[in-house]
């Protein structure tokens, strides 16, 4: 009797999910056949990799699309024939911005971006051409342009996000920013052809007509990219194929200076109850004489933060805290470290890290930070709560408008790290392998403005005895990044050697 009812139980919900499974299939369908319109993310969903020819039945009830267009036929470099059409869910659904093209032929360049349309798909056929996923098969008869002048949602992306996620961005206007040329281009290189851009996290064709208007115009060497994007090639062959649209696509940003030093690790959380045991580790990018060349290193732990840090890194008390670097000298290639004055590799009874590696180390559970930047504290680097983060800057008389050489940001999400104002206050930032200083044309220089949201930090904290590693590859020569840092934690005990730190995936240089 027992087993009759367990089967009983068994059977009613494999039945209950399976009706809520196509339950939620149905209201989209629903929704489809009541508002006629389907969605880009929706209809990417019912393309299996062949030739989808496009019916109501299909595809839910839909009989339409309808979108912004973002290509642009008046400068004479959009894909032949094809217009890009962006839009998301009408239910809101985070992150539901997609783009498909339409190949209508000649009539495509009668459509400009922010122009809405409707676009009726009975008899349309949804396809890959060229590698590119579009809707052939449909006249200028099936475009009705209901609005014209609609604002455009940009995307910013890195090329690594947009190949592994291509049908997200295929089709969208995307800013692809802090890139350069590979090669870097010589003086005379215009924009005709093909170029390959980097920016640091991979490549993308950047495709220029010959008959575009500002082909003939000389390239410059980095900035921040608007186009369209497609995607082409499957697997390992994926490439990206980017298409400005005009020559106000591209806004000039100088890569970032060559720093001569780099944020390669810390420890947030040492084997010590008595604090003075936390440390930032640098990877000197040139020879360094610090008493002829000072620098300044900044700790932000946002401990308290219920207001804004009004004077940025010198905000100090318990939320900055500040080292000057002022003697002492390093090689190029070699670590240095920044920290407590206990000067060991995981709290008081660890390995001793020889002397001549610490340029800076100070008791700062008893003495305040250099220039009186923050209080005496027993957590220099945050290991829970709120974002932290570490910045330096070149020489020792930083105000809140001095840009760092380098910065990271790792933890919690929360804090109150930025406001847009008036006034605007923040922790500024520089271009890096996670931030950018402009998106498009819009400045956004501080952590927490534009697309240097919470999701640029290094999410989560170490683990607890442990050193947070950050392997990448840094160009010695030019400056910037040939791959970016990741965070991992490296177990410590009291007996851990040196080297555990400093080999095995660690932050090198690349001489290019």
């Amino acid at each position: 009797m027992m087993k009759n009812k367990l089967k009983y139980f068994l059977l009613l919900a494999v039945v209950l999910i399976t009706y809520t499974s196509c339950k939620k299939e149905n209201d989209y369908r629903y929704k489809f056949s009541e508002s006629g319109f389907i969605s880009n993310f929706d209809l990417r969903r019912y393309y299996k990799g062949s030739d989808l020819s496009l019916n109501p039945d299909i595809i839910g009830g839909a009989t339409s699309i309808r979108g912004v267009v973002v290509s642009d036929f008046r400068s004479g470099n959009s894909v032949t024939g094809l217009i890009a059409l962006q839009n998301s869910r009408i239910n809101g659904t985070a992150d539901s911005l997609r783009g498909i093209s339409f190949n209508i032929g000649t009539a495509a360049s009668d459509y400009i971006p922010g122009d809405s349309l409707h676009i009726k798909l009975d008899g349309g056929v949804l396809k890959r051409v060229d590698g590119i996923l579009q809707i052939t098969g449909l006249t200028n008869s099936a475009i009705t342009k209901v609005a014209s002048g609609r604002k455009i949602k940009l995307q910013a992306a890195n090329t690594s996000a947009i190949l592994a996620n291509p049908d997200r961005y295929e089709s969208t206007l995307v800013a692809i920013n802090n890139a350069v040329y590979d090669p870097e281009p010589a003086s005379d290189v215009i924009y005709s052809g093909d170029k390959i851009l980097n920016d640091g996290f991979g490549l993308a064709t950047l495709r220029t007509s010959a008959n575009a208007t500002f082909a003939n115009a000389a390239v410059q060497p980095s900035g921040n990219f608007t186009g369209v994007v497609y995607v082409t090639g499957t697997g390992n062959s994926k490439k990206i194929e980017y298409r400005m649209r005009t020559a106000e696509d591209f806004f000039y940003v100088p890569m970032p200076k060559l720093s001569p030093a780099i944020i390669s690790g810390f420890l947030v959380d040492p084997n010590s109850t008595d604090g003075n045991y936390e440390y930032v580790q640098f990877l000197a990018t040139r020879d360094i004489d610090f008493a002829l060349t000072p620098f300044s290193v900044y700790t932000s732990n946002n401990a308290g933060a219920t207001t804004f840090p009004t004077l940025g890194w010198n905000t100090g008390a318990l939320r900055t805290y500040k080292f000057n670097l002022t003697s002492g000298s390093v090689k190029k290639g070699e670590f240095f470290y920044v920290g407590g004055a206990g000067q060991r590799i995981n709290g008081s009874a660890s390995t001793v890290i020889p002397a001549s590696k610490w340029i800076s180390s100070v008791n700062y559970t008893t003495v305040p930070g250099a220039d009186g930047v923050g209080n005496v504290t027993g957590n220099l680097l945050a290991n829970s709560g709120n974002v932290a983060g570490i910045a330096i800057f070149e020489g020792i008389n930083v105000t809140p408008n001095s840009i760092p050489l380098d910065v990271i940001f790792y933890g919690g999400a929360n804090g109150s790290f930025y406001t847009a104002g008036p006034p605007e206050y923040g922790l500024r930032i520089t271009i890096t392998d996670k931030f950018a200083t402009y998106a498009g044309k819009v400045p956004q220089e501080y952590y927490g403005k534009g697309t240097n949201d919470v999701s640029k930090r290094f999410a989560g904290f170490p683990a607890a005895l442990s050193f947070a590693r950050l392997g990448g590859v840094y160009k010695a020569t030019k400056g910037g990044w040939e791959s970016v840092r990741t965070m991992i934690s490296v177990p410590l005990t009291n007996t851990s050697a040196l080297s555990e730190i400093e080999t095995g995936g660690v932050t090198t240089l690349i001489d290019k």
